[in-house]
C-alpha cells in the first residue's frame, strides 16, 4: 500500500459506513523492523477474541524496514500507510521501537525488542557515566520537544528501573515491569524439543549445534565468519548437525539473496539456515549447544539448559549487569586453537546450570506473567474491562529452514 492510497476502512472519515463492527476501540500497532514487529505481535495477540477492539498496523520508517511489508501481509494485517497513521487519532498505539513515535496521536505503549534494554549507545549529553546509556531508555529517544513520548514504558526486569532513573528520571512514572514474552515462550517450548529437532533435520540422533549472530561489525558474523567453515570441517556429519540463526537485520540489511550467496558453499556442505521470519525460540529450544555473541538470542539461550559458548563478544556495547554481560562472565569462549568437537564435548562435561542462574533471572523479574501483566496494561490504557479468560503462553511455532517455502501466519 503506497502513501497515496489511504485506507478507507476500518479507520478514517466515513469508515462506519463500510465497517462490519462499529464503535470498536482502535489500536495501532507500529512496526519498524521485522525484529520489533515480531516482538510487538506478542502484545497484539493478547487482544484475541475481543470484538470490542479493532487492530490496524503501520510500517514506520526505519533503516532496516525491508521485510516488514511481507511480515504484515503474511499475518493478514489491516495495513495503514504511515502518512495516514500519523494524521489519525487512535485509542491506543503499541510499538517496540521509538523512532518517529512522537508523530502518533494516541496513548502509547513501548516495549523492548530484545532481551531487556541491554545495548549501550552514546548520548549527545546527559547523566550517564561515560556519556552512554541503555538504548531506548535514554532521554534523547524518550523525550521529544520537552515531552515524554511514551505513555507507558514496558520493562522486562525491575532492575531496568534503576537504569531508566539514571538516564531519564522523568520517565520513571511511566515505567511498568511486565516481564519478557520471549522468555515465557521459550520456557513453554522446551517440552517440544524433540519435534523441533526433527523439523530442523536433526531427528536422526545427531546433536544440534545452533550458531547465532546478531548484526553489525562486532557480531559473530562480522568478526569471526571463519567459525562456520571450521564447524562443518571439524564436526563429524554423522554426530552433529549445524544450524545458523542470523539477526533479521543481517538478512534485510544485506538482502536475502546476498546472505544465501555468502553461505552458498556452506549450505551445499550441510549447513542449515533458518529464515528471519521463522520462530527463533523454537530453534533455541531444539539446541544441544548454542554458539553466539552479545546478541539477545545468545542470552535467551541460557534458558534452555544447554551449554552456551561465545564465538565473539562485544562487551563494551553491553549494559553492565545485563543478561548479556552476566553471560559473558560464565560462558566459555570458542578457541581458534584446538578441535571444535573437543571444545563442545568439554563444554557439555563442564556444564553447570547453576552458573547460568543469574543470567536467566536477569531476563525477567516476572517469569511466566508477561501475558497477564501486559494485558492488564493494554486494557487499562484502552479503558476497557479486562476479559475474564486467562491468557495462556503457547510453545513457539515449529521452525523451518530457508530452503523450505513456508509462511508463518
Amino acid at each position: 500500500m503506497s502513501e497515496n492510497q489511504w485506507r478507507p476502512v476500518p479507520i478514517g472519515l466515513g469508515a462506519e459506513k463500510w465497517a462490519t463492527r462499529r464503535e470498536c476501540k482502535t489500536v495501532l500497532v507500529v512496526v519498524h523492523t521485522v525484529t520489533s514487529g515480531q516482538r510487538v505481535l506478542e502484545a497484539a495477540r493478547l487482544l484475541e477474541n475481543d470484538l470490542r477492539v479493532q487492530v490496524v498496523f503501520t510500517q514506520a520508517p526505519d533503516v532496516f524496514g525491508d521485510g516488514v511489508a511481507d511480515l504484515l501481509t503474511s499475518i493478514g494485517a489491516a495495513q495503514v500507510p504511515w502518512e495516514q497513521a500519523r494524521q489519525t487519532r487512535f485509542d491506543l498505539a503499541m510499538a517496540a521501537s521509538l523512532h518517529g513515535l512522537h508523530e502518533i496521536h494516541a496513548p502509547l505503549i513501548v516495549m523492548p525488542h530484545g532481551a531487556g534494554h541491554n545495548k549501550l549507545v552514546v548520548r549527545r549529553a546527559g547523566r550517564a557515566v561515560g556519556g552512554r546509556a541503555a538504548y531506548d531508555l535514554d532521554s534523547q529517544r524518550l523525550v521529544h520537544d520537552g515531552a515524554l513520548v511514551p505513555t507507558s514504558i514496558v520493562l522486562a526486569h525491575s532492575e531496568d528501573l534503576g537504569h531508566l532513573g539514571r538516564s531519564c528520571p522523568e520517565a520513571v512514572p511511566a515505567a511498568v515491569v511486565c516481564g519478557d514474552p520471549c522468555y515465557d515462550t521459550l520456557v513453554a517450548s522446551l517440552a517440544c524439543r524433540s519435534s523441533y529437532q526433527v523439523a530442523l533435520g536433526a531427528g536422526d540422533g545427531r546433536k544440534l549445534v545452533v550458531v547465532t549472530s546478531t548484526w553489525g561489525t562486532k557480531s559473530l558474523l562480522g568478526r569471526n565468519a571463519e567459525l562456520w567453515p571450521r564447524l562443518l570441517t571439524e564436526l563429524p556429519k554423522d554426530e552433529f548437525h549445524v544450524v545458523t540463526l542470523l539477526h533479521p537485520n543481517v538478512w534485510y540489511g544485506h538482502g536475502t539473496w546476498q546472505v544465501r550467496t555468502w553461505l552458498a558453499d556452506l549450505l551445499r556442505r550441510g549447513l542449515s539456515l533458518v529464515p528471519p521470519e521463522a520462530d527463533w525460540r523454537a530453534v533455541l529450544a531444539a539446541a544441544d549447544w548454542v554458539i553466539g555473541d552479545h546478541g539477545s538470542v545468545t542470552a535467551y539461550a541460557a534458558v534452555t539448559g544447554v551449554p552456551v559458548l561465545l564465538g565473539n563478544f562485544a562487551s563494551r556495547d553491553c549494559q553492565p549487569g545485563s543478561a548479556q554481560s552476566l553471560l559473558s562472565e560464565v560462558a566459555p569462549r570458542v578457541s581458534k586453537r584446538g578441535s571444535l568437537r573437543r571444545q563442545l564435548l568439554q563444554a557439555a562435561a563442564d556444564f553447570d546450570g547453576e552458573r547460568y542462574r543469574a543470567v536467566i533471572e536477569r531476563l525477567s523479574s516476572e517469569p511466566g506473567r508477561f501475558n497477564h501483566n501486559m494485558r492488564q496494561l493494554i486494557y487499562r490504557r484502552l479503558r476497557l474491562r479486562v476479559p475474564a479468560t486467562v491468557p495462556v503462553t503457547l510453545p513457539a511455532v515449529p521452525p523451518y529452514l530457508a530452503t523450505e517455502r513456508r509462511h508463518r501466519v
